[in-house]
């Protein structure tokens, strides 16, 4: 129920994106039980014709184009290129497709242990985000799968501000997003918004996610939804100043997954940011939302 491959560590190193997080999350997922080797499946790296149905090919050129220049694209996506970030961000796309497409043949909740990159855009990047895995994925997935109506929930820190755009005048697709306001990126709409004050805590914060995710069932259906389980809120990340303890990202993980559960709505769940002063945080609170897909995967049985 896991998908992971080692290509997903760019190289980054110094970053304040924690890029290793991805290796660290498997090997704790190993060491504490949660998964064993058997449960993590490798992707095959995304395909150009994939990447086109949200992406533009003169956009694709021109990634290709900056990994002779590193550099050039920090200006741009705070992050550079090299062949091996577009190896890596290519893999953690199709790390996405495979998860979802894995999501809805077993009708269970699976995890890529990378992706959740929003803030590209279907012709530019920003926000150390070159490829939106997610976006791709869900057009993947309709294509291949007919899959007819998809949910986003998107829990980052920050809006996910490329899939609002890319999807704004989708009706398949629904995009969800709660965020801190007062902070980066430029906002899209989204379907729903929520944008929340600096220091908001656990308890509004979930009140608020609960009442959303009741909103958005009462009136639609969904074939699968994609989760964007950011470690980000987190009172102790670098970036934001939101302040959710890990006990209120553990309830936020339940509110998401309880609802799908109740839909028996396939989930595919990806890891998107997290800035912690200690990596350590970062990987404990995404081992904690694997912890509990997997206890939710326990008692989801096909009807």
């Amino acid at each position: 129920m896991f998908v992971y491959s080692p290509k997903y560590e760019i190289d980054w190193s110094g970053h304040i994106f924690p890029v290793e997080k991805y290796r660290l999350v498997q090997e704790r997922l190993l060491k504490e039980g949660i998964a064993r080797k058997e449960d993590f499946f490798e992707p095959r790296s995304v395909s150009e014709e994939e990447l086109l149905l949200v992406h533009t090919k003169r956009y694709l050129e021109r990634l290709r184009a900056l990994t002779s220049h590193p550099q050039l694209a920090v200006y741009e996506f705070e992050a550079p290129i090299t062949e091996r970030t577009l190896e890596a961000l290519y893999s953690c796309t199709g790390g996405t497709i495979l998860a979802a497409k894995k999501a809805l043949e077993e009708k269970n909740f699976w995890l890529n242990i990378g992706g959740g990159f929003h803030h590209a855009f279907s012709e530019h990047g920003e926000g150390f985000c070159f490829i939106n895995d997610v976006a791709v994925a869900a057009r993947v997935v309709q294509r291949d799968v007919g899959v007819g109506r998809i949910l986003i929930v998107d829990c980052d820190l920050h809006q996910g501000n490329g899939t609002a755009k890319i999807f704004e005048n989708d009706p398949s697709v629904f995009t969800f997003s709660i965020h801190q306001e007062n902070l980066y990126p430029v906002k899209q709409r989204s379907s729903l918004d929520i944008g929340l004050d600096d220091f908001t805590g656990d308890e509004e914060y979930n009140a608020r996610l609960k009442a959303a995710m009741e909103q958005i069932f009462e009136k639609n259906r969904f074939d699968l939804l994609f989760y964007l389980a950011g470690a980000d809120p987190y009172e102790g990340d670098q970036l934001g100043l939101l302040k959710l303890t890990k006990e209120g990202l553990k309830k936020r993980d339940e509110i998401v997954f309880g609802f799908a559960a109740k839909e028996r709505l396939p989930v595919a769940v990806v890891l998107a940011g997290g800035y912690a002063y200690r990596t350590e945080d970062v990987v404990e609170i995404h081992t904690n939302t694997a912890r509990l897909m997997v206890e939710y995967n326990r008692v989801l049985k096909p009807r």
